[in-house]
């Protein structure tokens, strides 16, 4: 890793940190946090549901609030960070990026699964035109080599993406395999490359640090992990760590650990640890956002939540099938009934 390499932290406590919560944040508590993040200087604040814009639904979990009121909430206290959002295509529309950007966002992920990168041909360049920051997200990169993951890569680099993400929803991938979809993707193309870790076989730090020293110039992390399966990268402590370094994220330490302990902790459901389920998302290779449905289906169907994961692994179901757990968990049930 170079020295003085500057390395730009994206926060989403406010949108991925969402699952952990049940999506139950209060205008005020957004409010307190991205103010905190954003004293801290924190260079990207990500808020939406945690399936993003339009994602408060039966299906993945509904908001206590609007994001229009968790936008307003976040940009009313703003300063200096680029405040973000998170779109993913047959979720989100277009009047709802139009929505967020009048309530402050300034840059938007536009998330696909790794092999689909093509249904973003529209939204990244309407994004562009609204004068947003682009992110192209490729969620579940660990699911293909890292050829395909390139392939992908130069659909969103010519769609006109900013910056393109390597993102291991499922916390799946180890170092070696970070290492190996992002320097791919980082001599394929020739915008900056980033990296999103989950926490599921508590790998997220030493990933992220994979995926720095394979190219990457940006990398997501939450206050206190808080995230959907395990959790995120840690953000405070992602920091100390890059000043041990010698890496420059323009971050303050302390600050930083400030928030995370005095403003995200106190409102946390459970202490962000890996307990079985969740390490079981990784090493089966399931959406982090899965956890809460099968741990739910579970206890329905009166099965081990771990054997919900395996299964959906083999299947090999994707980020927007969650509807289809309570059918795995049935057929289960079912066969284990027989």
């Amino acid at each position: 890793m170079s020295q003085s390499k500057h390395i730009h932290l994206i926060d989403t406590t406010l949108r991925d940190g969402s699952h952990a919560i049940s999506h139950q944040y209060t205008a005020e508590q957004i409010a307190t946090i991205a103010a905190g993040l954003d004293q801290a200087g924190v260079e990207f604040i990500e808020v939406s549901h945690g399936d993003g814009l339009a994602g408060s639904s039966i299906n993945y979990g509904k908001s206590l609030i609007s994001e229009k009121e968790m936008l307003q909430a976040a940009s009313s206290v703003i300063k200096n960070a680029t405040l973000t959002v998170l779109l993913i295509p047959g979720i989100g529309t277009q009047e709802d990026l139009e929505m967020a950007v009048e309530n402050g966002a300034r840059a938007v992920r536009v998330a696909t699964h790794v092999t689909e990168a093509d249904v973003a041909q529209q939204h990244i360049p309407m994004a562009k035109k609204m004068g947003l920051k682009v992110f192209g997200f490729l969620m579940l990169s660990h699911m293909v080599q890292p050829e395909k993951v390139v392939e992908q890569a130069k659909l969103f680099e010519s769609y006109g993406a900013d910056v393109i993400y390597v993102a291991d929803s499922a916390g799946a991938m180890l170092p070696e395999d970070v290492k190996a979809r992002v320097n791919a993707v980082v001599n394929a193309v020739g915008v900056p490359v980033g990296f999103h870790a989950h926490n599921n076989l508590t790998l997220a730090t030493a990933n992220s640090l994979a995926a720095i020293d394979a190219g990457a110039t940006y990398i997501d992390g939450t206050c206190r992990g808080l995230g959907a399966g395990a959790g995120n990268c840690q953000i405070e402590a992602l920091v100390g760590v890059l000043e041990k370094k010698a890496c420059h994220t323009g971050v303050d330490f302390y600050k930083i650990m400030d928030v995370a302990e005095g403003l995200v902790e106190p409102i946390m459901h459970r202490p962000q640890v890996v307990r079985n389920a969740p390490f079981m998302l990784g090493y089966a290779g399931v959406y982090g956002s899965f956890l809460l449905h099968a741990y739910r289906a579970a206890e329905k169907f009166n099965l081990d939540p771990r054997d919900i994961l395996v299964e959906l692994g083999k299947r090999k179901m994707v980020g927007g099938q969650e509807d289809m757990i309570i059918d795995v968990a049935y057929q289960l049930a079912k066969k284990r009934g027989a």
